[in-house]
């Protein structure tokens, strides 16, 4: 009989080893890029590329920003589009599966995109989760396979930090002064969650 058990045991470990969400919690989501996100968020999208975010590769362009560069000791004319300490503060996914590799493979998601705060999209914008199909998804279900519901100071952090040539230790980054000038526009959403 616990033989019997075992096996069962193994067969059902095994099962949920081979499924897509279980499979995608061990390698990491992939990056699908702001646009696929546009499609059901077309607000927060349109406003999310008048920002500084949607605009951070540019930042990195021989002559662009020149005078904050300098400021912060850097030669404003150099080239940062291929230097590795300043590219993954300045576009999505960078270093991760399905993420940022370079703006010739994976020119979509140049900039700080929308999965930079929530999320690599991969799992929970697959069929079942949050589709245009699937209006009625559940925010739990997103949450449990990769979307960050509530984007905080964390997200931020990881760049707006010491290792950035622009941190001022007289005036670090202020998330609750930055959280709603530099985002995208928070509207409700159409359906309840």
């Amino acid at each position: 009989m616990r033989a019997i058990c075992r096996w069962s045991l193994l067969i059902v470990v095994a099962m949920l080893a081979a499924s897509p969400v279980v499979r995608a919690q061990e390698v990491g989501h992939e990056y699908i890029a702001s646009k696929n996100c546009k499609k059901c968020h077309f607000k927060q999208y349109k406003s999310w590329q008048e920002t500084a975010m949607a605009q951070a590769f540019e930042s990195l362009e021989p002559g662009v920003k020149a005078e904050a560069k300098t400021a912060a000791g850097l030669d404003p004319q150099a080239d940062y589009t291929q230097d590795a300490s300043c590219v993954g503060c300045h576009v999505t996914g960078f270093g991760e599966a399905g993420g940022f590799t370079s703006v010739e493979e994976t020119p979509e998601l140049v900039g700080v995109g929308c999965e930079s705060c929530h999320g690599a999209g991969g799992t929970y914008t697959q069929e079942g989760y949050m589709t245009l199909k699937n209006k009625e998804y559940k925010l739990a279900d997103l949450v449990a396979v990769g979307l960050v519901e509530k984007v905080g100071e964390a997200q931020c952090l990881t760049c707006h930090n010491e290792k950035s040539p622009f941190h001022d230790p007289e005036n670090p980054f202020d998330f609750e002064a930055m959280k709603d000038e530099g985002t995208h526009e928070h509207s409700p959403l159409k359906y309840p969650h």
